[in-house]
Order: structure tokens, then sequence, then C-alpha cells
């Protein structure tokens, strides 16, 4: 069975390589600070759906890039 996974080490790799602050992150997604948005980062919550267009443009990528195909 293959099923999609939400690749959070891509989101992790792409800010740091576009030397982006976890600040600016929780800007534009509209979080009050970065430690919200870092509980994302890490998994503690989920990205909504209707963040994940602006993240894109942030991170210069697509939502599809997003999401890695697994092996069940």
């Amino acid at each position: 069975m293959r099923y999609l996974e939400f690749d959070l080490v891509l989101i992790r790799n792409r800010r740091i390589k576009l030397n982006l602050s976890q600040q600016e992150l929780a800007r534009a997604l509209g979080f009050k600070d970065a430690s919200t948005y870092l509980k994302y980062e890490r998994g503690e919550y989920a990205f909504k759906a209707k963040q994940l267009p602006v993240l894109a443009e942030i991170l210069q990528c697509k939502v599809t890039d997003f999401f890695v195909q697994n092996v069940a």
C-alpha cells in the first residue's frame, strides 16, 4: 500500500537554504511568534491546507513538494 507523508524535513531545509527565520515564516502564516511556527515545523501541530500555498510561495517550491510517497 502506498501513502503520502508530509515532509517536514524539506520545509526546514528549504527555510534554512533560503536564509529565512522562523519568525519570518510565522509572520507570513499569521502566527503570533516563532515558537508557534516551530511547533508546526517539528510536527507537533499539522499545517492546514490553506497554509500550504503560502508556505510553498515563501519556500519557492510547489505544494506537491511537501509530500513524499511511502510504501507501507
